[in-house]
């Protein structure tokens, strides 16, 4: 059973329910965006088939007439604009899953803020930290990959590229924040931003292991935005953070960050980092290499080690 507010009975909102309509619509034109590429695909193996015999037959034959290289020219072509047109439905596609989600995101938050809750989301206050854990991983798995246009630089919170000067989570975002911890201590928790000041420019964030048991209010220099979408380390390398580099990490199965060296980057989109956390216990202050997934590696702003 859910978890209900005031023990009342869960009710679906107008708002929830033209969300609801409106995802419906998207998963269609998914759907059909989906069975557009698999034509297109189905096209274009038949000429990339041509070119390979093509190809065969010149080698058979051990020599380049101008008919071949003729011939070849235009399979060339057609398979360009082939590809062409694939990569533009894919992007399609990509645009309607990142609708798709910012919906279900913007209906998480709106139940949240009216205190209604699910069996996929309960309140963290009564979430077992095993479920927790699997939707920290569920969450960095899913963070998109950046695919940009050939000379298209990543964006801002691609991977390691810091956001702009100017930039604001929005309500819902997760971040990296610097809290007081019960002993006095300052650490760096993971968090959700809960809303923004533009007066004080200060944020409200909610410790993502304790929502509801505390609130923090904290000026910008304290938060940290996550990464918005993964670095492709074979196209954008240069959005990575590089070995060596000083880094704050979530430290597998917790929800803090603690700083880091790079050990070694991802060599493929679906790699995490390599990462040797500072720890006095080890006789060179390091821990062996372990992972961290790209969603929650951040640049370190204190550059001295403690």
């Amino acid at each position: 059973m859910g978890y209900f507010n005031c023990s009342t009975l869960k009710t679906k909102t107008v708002t929830d329910m033209s969300a609801d309509t409106k995802i419906a619509e998207l998963l269609t034109e998914l759907h059909q965006l989906i069975k557009q590429t698999q034509e297109e695909r189905s096209r274009s193996e038949h000429n990339l088939l041509n070119i390979q015999k093509t190809h065969e037959r010149m080698q058979t034959e051990n020599k380049t007439s101008p008919y071949y290289r003729t011939k070849l020219r235009g399979l060339y072509t057609t398979a360009k604009a082939d590809a062409e047109a694939e990569c533009s439905i894919l992007r399609h596609a990509l645009d309607k899953i990142a609708e798709i989600k910012s919906l279900l995101e913007e209906r998480r938050i709106a139940a949240k803020m009216a205190g209604v809750y699910s069996d996929s989301d309960p309140p963290r206050k009564t979430m077992r930290r095993g479920v927790l854990m699997t939707l920290l991983q569920q969450s960095a798995m899913t963070l998109p990959l950046w695919i940009g246009k050939p000379g298209e630089s990543p964006p801002p919170l691609c991977g390691a590229t810091p956001a702009s000067s100017d930039y604001v989570a929005k309500q819902g975002d997760k971040v990296a924040a610097r809290v007081k911890a019960v002993d006095g201590d300052e650490q760096w928790i993971l968090a959700e931003v809960v809303s923004y000041n533009h007066s004080t420019n200060k944020y409200e964030v909610d410790d993502i292991d304790e929502e509801g048991k505390e609130r923090h209010t904290l000026s910008r220099r304290r938060i940290i935005p996550l990464p918005q979408w993964k670095a492709n380390p074979e196209t954008d390398p240069e959005a990575l953070f590089s070995k060596d580099q000083l880094v704050l990490a979530l430290y597998p199965q917790t929800t803090c960050f603690y700083r880091a060296l790079i050990h070694t980057p991802p060599h493929r989109p679906q790699d995490d980092y390599s990462v040797l956390f500072e720890d006095t216990s080890y006789a060179d202050g390091y821990s062996p290499p372990l992972n961290v997934a790209q969603r929650y590696v951040v640049a370190c702003k204190e550059n001295k080690k403690k």
